[in-house]
């Protein structure tokens, strides 16, 4: 980043920040994706709480934003392990921040399946989550009652620019990768798994590509909606999975299970919006499959009469030309620190929540003054 693009990023979350002071500073957990601009965000994130630890998302880890970012705070290993067990994720955060207020600031529902354990024996008090994504929204809203506040910027209006970007970003990335093997989009019928925000803007790109999309999600409504825009919808998402040349996943959670993937026809790419742990079931793969390099981030899977390409390695394909959405990035980051005053008023009750519109307008007056320009 240009020293020029930082001192106006600063000055712009200088004035956010100002807008969203708390009463009383919480202390924060913060997992992020370490990208080169993020440090600034960070050091957002310590104004408004006494950051105990940063956890960056392990395949999305500038070396040189970590550098930076250890010079002020300690940055932990991060892994579904240490949150899936009640009692490693109690004695984490009681290691960083016993007997405080805290808040968990999530990408990805990391704190979720420990988040009961966390707010019954941690030594202090759990004041609420901010999830910034739908894997991790759902994640959150699939609990039988969260015990704190979990407060979720991933529907947000604030959000729609970077879903519309990153849906680019996916698309670019896919066919980067197929460029360097000899292959090319059109011609190629592509099949998008999930059409939430993310996957309606791939479906779109492709299609203005020249690509022959079709679409599939489990919400009939969405469906209908699809249709409605001119997409081939799937009746049979067997069959649609064993026509397509390229499968883009996109639903936030499990997209193609074991037994789906003997069934992509020969030679099919598949990529995903987010982590292989999430969207593909890859653990399931029948037996007799093996794995062998086959051009840059791309993995040849084969079997006796089978074989398919899996892009890098199931995460997130636009990770691999730095997944960059620009300056709209920090509407959601702003948000993302109002949610931090919200949860440090102790006023929400237990169970799903979202920024209020006035703080959201406040936000997007304000972005715009510094990159409307």
């Amino acid at each position: 980043m240009e020293t020029s693009d930082r001192a106006r990023l600063d000055t712009y979350f200088a004035k956010i920040t100002g807008q969203f002071v708390p009463e009383v500073r919480p202390s924060a957990f913060l997992v992020t994706h370490l990208l080169p601009e993020r440090p600034s965000f960070v050091r957002s994130v310590g104004v408004l709480a006494e950051l105990r630890a940063v956890l960056p998302k392990p395949k999305s880890i500038d070396p040189g934003a970590r550098r930076e970012i250890e010079q002020r705070t300690p940055v932990d290993e991060l892994s579904r392990e240490l949150f899936a067990d009640p009692a490693t994720a109690v004695t984490y955060l009681e290691s960083r921040a016993a007997g405080e207020d805290v808040v968990l600031l999530d990408v990805g529902g990391y704190f979720a399946p420990s988040l009961d354990a966390l707010c019954e024996r941690f030594s202090g008090r759990i004041l609420g989550v901010v999830e910034d994504t739908e894997n991790g929204h759902q994640r959150y809203a699939e609990l039988p009652k969260p015990a704190c506040p979990v407060l979720s910027v991933a529907r947000s209006p604030l959000k729609d620019p970077e879903d519309f970007l990153v849906g680019q970003s996916v698309v670019f990335s896919a066919e980067a990768l197929m460029r360097g093997r000899g292959d090319i989009l059109p011609g190629r019928p592509a099949l998008v798994i999930g059409l939430g925000k993310l996957g309606s803007s791939i479906a779109r790109l492709l299609h203005a590509k020249g690509v022959q999309v079709t679409v599939y999600d489990i919400d009939p409504v969405r469906r209908a909606q699809a249709l409605s825009q001119g997409f081939a919808v799937a009746q049979d998402r067997e069959r649609a999975i064993q026509r397509a040349g390229l499968v883009l996943c996109a639903t936030g959670a499990l997209a193609l299970r074991g037994e789906d993937f003997p069934q992509l026809r020969n030679g099919a790419y598949v990529a995903t919006v987010t982590s292989s742990e999430d969207e593909l079931e890859l653990d399931g793969l029948p037996d007799g499959y093996t794995r062998t390099g086959s051009g840059d981030s791309v993995t040849r899977y084969s079997a006796t009469g089978h074989y398919f390409y899996l892009m890098n390695n199931g995460n997130a394909v636009n990770f691999l030309h730095g997944a960059s959405v620009g300056p709209f990035i920090f509407l959601v980051q702003a948000e993302i620190l109002a949610g931090i005053r919200m949860l440090a008023r102790s006023d929400l009750d237990p169970g799903m929540h979202e920024v209020p519109p006035q703080d959201r307008a406040a936000i997007a007056a304000t972005w715009l003054n510094y990159y409307n320009r």
